[in-house]
């Protein structure tokens, strides 16, 4: 990756508090993985199984455990945890398009809106009554901001992001493509032989810093806010139901599912596809690895799973087949156990 601005190995170093050892004045014009990278890029070593490819990177420099560096190796950058030194280093790299405050001639902005003047609104946009864009907000093609929102300061919609009505972003917040925060949750009461559809009066709370991926949808509250604390990070199409809260530096992989009314401490972990069923509570520092369903509370951290991992088809269906006779030969056993106490 070539960028037009280079670092010295030394500046980054210094930066980010990195020991460096190798040519304090090496230029570094990129970031790569050690097998794609060249003379002027600078990669990183978080996984020691990759350890190997020390040996053969054409990389500068490289961000390391102390224990993974070796003699005649490239230059090496030490830290506790490369890859979160990696992420710092690699956005000084990052290009991000060009931006010029002001409201696009296309977009549709209603007169009680309020956009501030250091905000970019993009073509095709629609900001409707009493919704607020703040300073350095950005929204790209296409994005609705609807009736009582706001997209707080430096907030970034990336494309056809939808905020339905009553939703609030803090600063500093990123949505990508496709997202859909507000629309109604799936409130519905059944009258004998028909559905009547539960209002949701509620609205959507975003804190500060976090960030939610494409297609991803958030539900309003039936009454109360569905609320996402400071530093949350949701991957793609994942769905929040109405009235869930998700505490601060939680972070959920692509296709989680989590159900209606469930609060969700801080610092959890949540794997891809898991599922939360609805009125739960989540104990803080609680991961729940991928294809997980949590069915119950869980009150203390820790990591749970259930689920079946993959196995060979033939041993999968044979034991699919004994799982059907498990009750049975637990009855079984309890009634030997009772006819032959210890």
């Amino acid at each position: 990756m070539i960028a037009t601005t280079a670092f010295t190995l030394a500046g980054i170093a210094t930066r980010f508090g990195l020991e460096l050892h190798g040519d304090a004045d090496r230029e570094i014009h990129g970031v790569a993985t050690l097998s794609t990278a060249g003379p002027h890029d600078i990669g990183f070593l978080a996984n020691s199984r990759y350890r190997g490819q020390l040996a053969t990177t054409a990389a500068a420099a490289v961000i390391l455990r102390r224990e993974d560096a070796i003699d005649g190796g490239p230059a090496a950058l030490v830290t506790r945890d490369p890859y979160v030194a990696f992420a710092q280093v690699a956005a000084l790299f990052e290009r991000t398009p060009a931006t010029t405050p002001g409201i696009h001639a296309s977009a549709v902005v209603a007169a009680s809106a309020r956009v501030d003047p250091g905000a970019c609104v993009g073509a095709q946009c629609v900001i409707e009554e009493g919704a607020v864009v703040e300073a350095g907000a950005i929204l790209g093609a296409h994005c609705i901001v609807g009736r009582n929102c706001t997209v707080g300061a430096h907030s970034r919609l990336v494309a056809r992001v939808t905020l339905v009505a009553d939703v609030t972003l803090g600063r500093r917040v990123l949505i990508h493509p496709g997202a859909v925060l507000g629309a109604d949750g799936f409130g519905l009461a059944f009258d004998r032989d028909h559905w009547i559809k539960v209002p949701q009066l509620g609205g959507v709370r975003i804190g500060d810093d976090c960030e939610i991926g494409a297609n991803t949808t958030i539900d309003r509250g039936a009454l109360d806010d569905t609320v996402l604390a400071e530093d949350v990070r949701l991957d793609n199409q994942i769905q929040i139901a109405h009235n869930v809260t998700i505490g601060a530096h939680t972070a959920i992989a692509g296709c989680a599912a989590v159900a209606g009314s469930t609060h969700i401490g801080s610092y959890c972990l949540i794997g891809g596809s898991a599922g939360i069923i609805g009125h739960l509570t989540i104990a803080d520092r609680v991961t729940i690895t991928a294809m997980s369903l949590v069915t119950h509370s869980i009150r203390e951290p820790g990591e749970y799973s259930s689920g079946m991992p993959v196995q060979e088809s033939r041993r999968w269906r044979r034991n699919a087949a004994r799982f059907r006779h498990l009750d049975e030969l637990a009855r079984r056993i309890a009634d030997t156990d009772k006819g032959n106490p210890q």
